[in-house]
């Protein structure tokens, strides 16, 4: 059992050369990366396994592998020391051009192709040692996640939602309908056809209407769901080989389209969604945070 008097008085900076060895599993390497001797590393590893009550590491030939103990926490460990070193460069202003900030994006992954590349594109420009992680939200912890600093901002369709979190529009968007390039319906497809064929439907939750299917039962409309997808592209393959149909955003459409697949228009009304980003109000006049909002409230999503 860890003495929590010794995790009290560990020293913080032992947490980077474990890091660090848990990396590069290798004594030397770790002193080189961190400018230390050998005996400072090994000392510094002796003084965290009487802190943590645990060998950490056992040597094999030339490499320390990480006991089952040490593979459990250090991931959690590693987080953290990221997270922190995250917060800490967050004092001052924050220079693009020099910054080597991390930001935590929140969206759903139905997302992630029209907007990362774009992403990746402006910041290599803009911010060359600027990265990102792009998070999956849950919706029911939205504000606890940005009040954490779990998330920086967050992207999800257009909601309803409560101080102290903040939202701004991005964009709106239709939807279409995906089919394949030789499917009967292409050139007739009508409400009534539509509405009798068979349908592919995406969600990461297991059971429960999609978006699309809560705008068809404000219209007093149901149609035949045989396939529930957890991503696009999966569903955009079994598309390809069946008669099925998929409705999803005309942005997702973009994406998915290809020789084999072929956008039609929904063939009655439907109304557009808009798409906003999320954030929380603690977070109003962080200067890099600001940056990131501007940034994506001026970025157009790839098409």
């Amino acid at each position: 059992m860890t003495d929590p008097k010794r995790i009290q008085q560990l020293d913080l900076n032992l947490l980077k050369v474990f890091h660090r060895l848990y990396v590069e599993q290798n004594m030397t390497r770790t002193a080189h990366a961190l400018h230390l001797t050998p005996s400072a590393v090994s000392h510094a590893v002796k003084r965290l396994r009487e802190a943590l009550d645990d060998p950490l590491f056992h040597r094999s030939q030339n490499r320390m592998v990480p006991t089952p103990a040490c593979r459990r926490i250090a991931p959690l460990i590693i987080n953290n020391l990221t997270r922190l070193q995250q917060i800490l460069q967050q004092w001052g202003d924050f220079e693009p051009s020099t910054s080597e900030h991390i930001f935590r994006i929140g969206m759903h992954d139905a997302l992630e192709s029209a907007v990362l590349p774009k992403l990746s594109e402006v910041l290599s420009r803009l911010a060359p040692n600027v990265g990102f992680a792009s998070v999956k939200i849950e919706r029911n912890n939205l504000a606890r996640e940005l009040s954490s600093g779990q998330l920086d901002v967050a992207l999800d369709v257009s909601m309803s939602v409560k101080l102290p979190v903040r939202q701004q529009r991005l964009w709106s968007s239709g939807f279409a309908v995906l089919m394949r390039v030789e499917h009967p319906l292409r050139y007739s497809l009508n409400k009534r056809n539509y509405m009798n064929s068979q349908h592919i439907s995406v969600s990461n939750r297991p059971s429960g209407m999609t978006m699309e299917d809560t705008f068809f039962q404000q219209q007093g409309l149901e149609r035949q769901t045989s396939i529930r997808c957890q991503n696009y592209f999966a569903a955009g393959k079994v598309l390809k080989s069946s008669n099925q149909l998929m409705t999803v955003s005309a942005l997702m459409a973009e994406q998915l389209v290809d020789h084999d697949l072929c956008i039609v228009e929904v063939p009655f009304a439907l109304p557009s969604f808009d798409t906003s980003i999320y954030w929380h109000e603690h977070s109003e006049h962080d200067t890099a945070l600001t940056w990131l909002r501007s940034l994506l409230v001026d970025m157009k999503p790839l098409t």
